[in-house]
């Protein structure tokens, strides 16, 4: 399973004052994310700080 911690979609939400997935993801995708440990979220994706500073050099 990947953590959603290290996800470039888990963003901060002022408003609210809670982390928050910015992925407008389906109902059976979200159900099976959170029930099923195995199950590997597909719209994943790491937040890579440093990718950017590589493509600027």
């Amino acid at each position: 399973m990947t953590d959603c911690n290290t996800c470039s979609f888990y963003v901060y939400d002022e408003e609210y004052e809670e982390y928050d997935c910015q992925v407008s993801m389906d109902e059976d995708d979200y159900v099976r994310v959170m029930t099923d440990h195995r199950y590997a979220c597909p719209y994943y994706q790491l937040d890579n700080e440093y990718k950017v500073v590589r493509k600027q050099m």
